[in-house]
């Protein structure tokens, strides 16, 4: 069972086996949201499953059973659950996940899995271009839409979190508390406050430490190994407790990589604020830090 990294290497071998998998291309662009799609039908892992940020893998606006605020809200387990059950995932599966874009966005995909309890759940290293890489083929064309299930034969069994969810007023409770360490994966220029190109209000929560998320990537886009990870997490740290961590970001999806690294890095999992800057900021009563 992969519960963090696999490799390019690996996942062909694991192919080769015929153990349950399912492979899920994460590809997305912020500010082209369209884009994710198109790169998923120009060149994809064979047979992956198209996982999009809108409208898979976040509810919709205003949608009443949304776990978390911001930009990108979290939908219900249940309303995920029923997904991954729709595209022919279950419980027996190895999921992969990719993207093109440093694991910025299958890492969203990892850490839900996690959430309704599914550990075997593993990021591919290095993304789409180090499966080409390594000389393995790709498919190109239309959406794999999967199968579809109606509730009755439903395979896919909703289990206990295996990821800590962190609410709103969960982290107004532990400002400047011992207790709660935060970290902000978004860029240095936007956490000081100095630029904001997608949220109303620039600057980021009290007493956050800032780690902007590709740190976590060597040149060819992979995670750092362990060790430097850790060695570099425990500086920034400076002494606090790492499973006193909560990570965000600006929606709650470039958070993830630095929960990642921190578990392939050998301090445990972390929990992670979804809703995130934008959610915290959408109340103007709650403080801002700049600089």
């Amino acid at each position: 069972m992969y519960t963090t990294l696999i490799s390019a290497a690996q996942l062909q071998l694991l192919r080769q086996s015929g153990a349950p998998l399912m492979v899920f291309d994460c590809s997305f662009e912020l500010l082209q949201p369209e884009a994710g799609d198109e790169q998923y039908r120009q060149s994809r892992v064979p047979g992956s499953v198209r996982a999009d940020l809108n409208r898979h893998l976040s509810a919709a606006s205003g949608a009443p059973d949304a776990a978390s605020g911001g930009r990108h809200p979290l939908p219900s387990r249940e309303s995920f659950a029923h997904w991954l059950d729709s595209v022919g995932f279950d419980n027996a599966m190895q999921a992969v996940v990719y993207d093109r874009q440093g694991a910025n966005y299958c890492g969203r995909l990892w850490w839900m899995l996690k959430w309704v309890g599914h550990e075997a759940a593993a990021i591919l290293d290095g993304g789409l271009q180090a499966w080409q890489a390594g000389g393995a083929g790709t498919d190109h064309g239309i959406e794999h839409q999967g199968p579809l299930r109606s509730a009755a034969n439903t395979r896919f069994k909703l289990l206990p979190c295996m990821a800590s969810l962190v609410t709103t007023p969960t982290i107004e409770r532990g400002l400047g508390r011992p207790g709660q360490t935060l970290i902000d994966a978004r860029a240095e220029a936007r956490f000081r406050g100095e630029v904001e190109p997608l949220d109303p209000v620039a600057g980021h929560i009290p007493g956050a430490l800032n780690r902007p998320f590709a740190l976590n990537l060597d040149a060819q886009g992979r995670f750092k190994s362990a060790a430097a990870l850790r060695a570099e997490f425990e500086e920034l740290l400076a002494g606090r407790d790492p499973a006193s961590v909560v990570h965000h970001c600006g929606s709650g999806v470039s958070a993830i990589p630095n929960l990642v690294a921190m578990e392939i890095a050998g301090l445990g999992r972390s929990a992670l604020y979804a809703g995130s800057w934008s959610e915290w900021c959408s109340d103007p009563s709650r403080v801002v830090a700049r600089g």
